[in-house]
């Protein structure tokens, strides 16, 4: 793994951090102490046990995600345009923009990942990437750097103009 894939591993993981926190929590029946009575799985027999990565055909539809589910595979999407989507629930034009999205899955184009970033809850990727309204958008690379920022963009068809 390339030291510019795991800085921006790490960097997913820390702006993520404070989200998770907010948003996880056990369920009430969940253990409390982890649960000794199989053995532990080293990392080499995890490693030895992962099927070998075969190649795959491009993708024909791109993806529109969460923060969370991104942040959990963002290795998935690095062949993608990655468009992080700052909105709030009580943005009517954000409103807009997720209806319009959801009802165009399809037409996204299968080199192209939205993330869905709550305005509210993520004050630490805002601050990150300048973000000071909702209905904001940023287009981040591998490394999660942002490469382009703008607000409005309605439809698919406005973000693919939009993206380098």
């Amino acid at each position: 793994m390339t030291k510019s894939r795991l800085r921006m591993i790490a960097t997913i993981a820390v702006i993520g951090l404070s989200g998770l926190l907010v948003t996880s929590c056990a369920p009430a029946d969940a253990p409390d102490a982890q649960d000794t009575s199989k053995p532990a799985i080293t990392a080499e027999a995890q490693a030895a046990a992962k099927p070998q990565a075969t190649e795959s055909a491009p993708r024909t539809v791109g993806s529109f995600v969460s923060l969370a589910d991104y942040q959990a595979a963002a290795g998935d999407y690095s062949d993608t345009k990655v468009v992080l989507f700052f909105n709030a629930s009580w943005c009517s034009t954000c409103k807009i923009a997720r209806d319009n999205f959801q009802a165009s899955l399809s037409e996204i184009p299968g080199d192209m990942t939205i993330v869905e970033v709550d305005f509210d809850d993520s004050q630490d990727l805002r601050s990150t990437y300048g973000v000071t309204i909702q209905h904001t958008f940023v287009q981040i690379d591998d490394n999660g750097a942002g490469l382009k920022k703008w607000s409005g963009s309605m439809t698919i068809y406005d973000l693919m103009e939009q993206t380098a």
